[in-house]
């Protein structure tokens, strides 16, 4: 009774109106997007037949956010973050349909998907601080790290939808029905967001955005805890995201001897994962109290299975593999997603939102290019194994340096920094 108790209150959001139809509209976008970009990436690799080609689409993708991303939390904390959103998914609309009759019309070429990756890349670079804090606008405070939860939940289930529609879908219809479903699957959060009211409690425009970004910095450098989440962040994203989003299509075809159904599958188990990590692992494990031992044990977990997969050629086993692998992954992230947005001052969240996306979240357009590059020289499996490994070692080596990281159980400051009710000098 004491874990059903503990499983049904981490979805106590759900209780609220206005999430509940925000976090439905989001639901039917992300099956899109993912629907979208495992069909991007077989596209990629079919035309290219590189995994140097996919870490640089990805990279792409990814690099926006280095140099967007100390100005979009401020912007989210000063603009109306609604507003910021249906601006967001409607521009993410017109791009699907772009790539839809692009790959349609038989016109598609490399440069094409890189240049839309780079816009998209914009796109959701200005989105997800925003989206992030609007998830406690809705929820309010003293259920974020609840809603965060909720909200991996959806995003982690659209991870087994998306891709394996995507294997049928590319392989049945081709896949530009793939870029057309996901632009459609766009109107439905937009309507979510048109209907929808939040308590945005907005920061006075006064300091500059760099300026403001700064004051972000200064908050997290006075909590160590939150630089060692962050840090753990860094570790899963570089080792082990990294691979999941760059090398599955190249694994799928040249090591699986697969289609597009094939790298769906794979991706689904991923997501399979992930599901049962947001809905049972990570909400058992927010009452854990050694919270550096939890993630650094995620981390290993995580680094030993995407070893072992990078040693399998049957499909079905390399899908066991990479389930495991989803089981810890998410655990880390949002752990220090809901950790992070728990600690920091209401009119603060979105910038530390966006610290945190840009420092972790930043480095994938490097760990894209590490990876794509390691795999073209070493091969794919290797590239696997060697990234695997370099996971279990960073995890090792910070729970020994980092002794307070061994001890640390969750509070929260009596009272957030007074700098955050200031605007940055």
């Amino acid at each position: 009774m004491g874990l059903f108790s503990t499983l049904t209150q981490s979805f106590s959001p759900l209780r609220n109106r206005n999430f509940r139809i925000y976090i439905a509209g989001q639901a039917v976008s992300l099956i899109g997007t993912w629907l979208q970009s495992t069909a991007q990436g077989w596209v990629v690799w079919e035309i290219s037949k590189s995994p140097g080609t996919l870490g640089l689409v990805t990279m792409l993708g990814f690099l926006p956010q280095l140099f967007l991303g100390p100005f979009a939390g401020v912007w989210a904390d000063r603009l109306d973050r609604r507003k910021i959103l249906i601006a967001t998914q409607a521009f993410q609309m017109v791009l699907a349909f772009a790539l839809a009759i692009l790959v349609g019309t038989g016109l598609v070429q490399i440069w094409h998907i890189a240049v839309l990756a780079v816009l998209l890349g914009c796109a959701a670079a200005l989105d997800f601080p925003a989206q992030q804090a609007f998830l406690g606008d809705l929820s309010g405070v003293s259920e974020i790290r609840k809603a965060v939860v909720v909200n991996a939940s959806i995003f982690q289930t659209s991870r087994i939808l998306g891709p394996a529609l995507a294997g049928f879908i590319v392989g049945a219809l081709g896949a530009a029905t793939a870029f057309w479903l996901n632009g459609l699957s766009f109107i439905a959060v937009i309507v979510s967001l048109v209907i929808v009211r939040a308590n945005q409690v907005r920061r006075a425009s006064g300091g500059s955005p760099l300026g403001e970004f700064t004051e972000g910095l200064r908050f997290i450098k006075g909590q160590p805890r939150l630089i060692d989440l962050i840090l753990s962040t860094v570790f899963v994203t570089f080792f082990g995201l990294s691979v999941v989003i760059t090398l599955f299509p190249a694994f799928a075809g040249e090591v699986l001897k697969g289609d597009a159904t094939t790298l769906g599958l794979l991706t689904a188990a991923s997501g399979a994962g992930a599901l049962i990590s947001a809905l049972v692992i990570t909400p058992l494990f927010q009452n854990f109290k050694r919270t550096g031992v939890m993630i650094a044990f995620c981390c290993v977990w995580a680094g030993t299975w995407m070893m072992v997969a990078s040693r399998t050629t049957w499909l079905p086993v390399s899908m066991v593999c990479i389930f495991l692998v989803g089981l810890a992954v998410p655990v880390v992230i949002t752990t220090a997603n809901g950790m992070l947005q728990f600690l920091a001052p209401n009119d603060m969240r979105a910038r530390l939102l966006a610290v945190f996306i840009t420092i972790s979240f930043g480095i994938q357009p490097i760990a894209a290019g590490f990876v794509g590059f390691m795999a073209e020289q070493l091969g794919v499996p290797n590239a696997m194994l060697i990234n695997g490994a370099l996971l279990i070692i960073c995890a090792l080596v910070m729970l020994a340096v980092r002794t307070d990281w061994r001890r640390w159980e969750v509070t929260r400051p009596a009272a957030p920094p007074q700098t955050a009710q200031q605007p940055a000098r």
